[in-house]
């Protein structure tokens, strides 16, 4: 689902100084539209994993950068081993060379 700012900020539950912070720090990226930053669920997402992260365990700005980083890095293997598996399965489905 794709929300404004606003929204964004209801449905994550922060304040539009806190979110002004992570979009700085990268922590969370909007895609801009002519009308403003568009946010989705992934976003919202994020954001209570932020807060989980800093409530929870007690993490500070510094741990926060290197968990997101982490975990995106995480993701992106994910998405390319899913990639090359499917490329995989294509290859052993097409009949080869005769």
């Amino acid at each position: 689902m794709i929300m404004s700012k606003q929204e964004f900020l209801i449905s994550a539950g922060i304040e539009g100084q806190t979110l002004e912070f992570w979009v700085a720090q990268q922590w969370v990226i909007p895609e801009q539209t002519a009308s403003g930053p568009q946010f989705t669920d992934v976003d919202v997402a994020r954001a209570h994993l932020i807060q989980e992260l800093k409530a929870d365990f007690g993490a500070n700005d510094e741990g926060i950068d290197v968990i997101l980083h982490l975990m995106d890095q995480l993701h992106g293997m994910r998405r390319l081993l899913a990639q090359l598996r499917e490329e995989r399965q294509h290859s052993l489905a097409s009949p080869g060379p005769e």
